[in-house]
């Protein structure tokens, strides 16, 4: 699933990236998210843009296009 199909106080775990543009991929990278991190959704605004969320070490805001390619396994 998406990140973006996710709700405040769900919890996941990144299992990977969805084809899209090298920015979008190589900004998600840097910020540490790769497969196998495990994250809750801290809120996500009334019309889905942006999504925080929250890591062992980070809280990081996300855009609506890059929570669309960030792919996700609901915990």
């Amino acid at each position: 699933m998406k990140l973006s199909e996710m709700s405040a106080g769900d919890s996941g775990t990144v299992t990977g990236i969805a084809k899209c543009e090298r920015e979008y991929r190589q900004k998600l990278l840097r910020m540490g998210l790769v497969r196998g991190v495990n994250f809750t959704m801290v809120r996500k605004a009334p019309l889905g843009d942006p999504v925080e969320i929250e890591t062992d070490s980070q809280k990081i805001s996300l855009r609506a296009k890059e929570a669309e390619v960030l792919l996700v396994e609901k915990n």
